[in-house]
């Protein structure tokens, strides 16, 4: 198929900006499932506010998991958000089967958050000179992700 949608970005931008983007989309779609998968799995004595903030976590990666795809998409980059390329291509670090118990699902969110950021900030600096609309989108990201960061180490902290 041709390409049906041009960019204003030169060719190098927008290289620079689609490949970031896509990134993006396929780590925060992984988010959202792991943060599902935990849903459904969790068990303890803190399972109903981990339940629910796995519930606010699938809601923003979801969103963002969207905007950041129809950023691609306005850049004239073809996002691709399919089973095998997310499996593929996502850097966040996974999660167990089966049942999990509540601090157990708080270790590995806070983790997989934690490798999410590292990259995404990775991305800030590439698209800096490349596409700022980018990079502003990616700093939206990383500053409510770092903020449920660090949300999820507050439940098992002690002071």
């Amino acid at each position: 198929m041709s390409t049906p949608i041009t960019s204003t970005l030169d060719p190098e931008q927008q290289r620079i900006a689609g490949e970031a983007l896509q990134a993006t989309v396929v780590d925060l779609i992984d988010l959202s499932l792991i943060a599902k998968q935990a849903h459904w799995n969790v068990v303890g004595r803190n399972f109903r506010s981990v339940h629910l903030a796995l519930d606010e976590l699938v809601v923003a990666a979801r969103d963002f998991t969207d905007t950041a795809a129809e950023r691609a998409t306005a850049i004239g980059v073809s996002p691709d958000g399919r089973a095998a390329t997310v499996s593929a291509e996502s850097g966040a670090l996974g999660f167990e089967s089966g049942w999990q118990q509540d601090t157990d699902v708080i270790d590995s969110v806070v983790a997989n958050l934690a490798a999410v950021i590292g990259r995404l900030r990775e991305r800030i600096e590439s698209t800096e000179k490349a596409d700022p609309v980018t990079q502003d989108l990616f700093i939206e990201i990383a500053a409510r992700l770092e903020q449920l960061h660090w949300m999820w180490q507050a439940q098992l902290a002690t002071a």
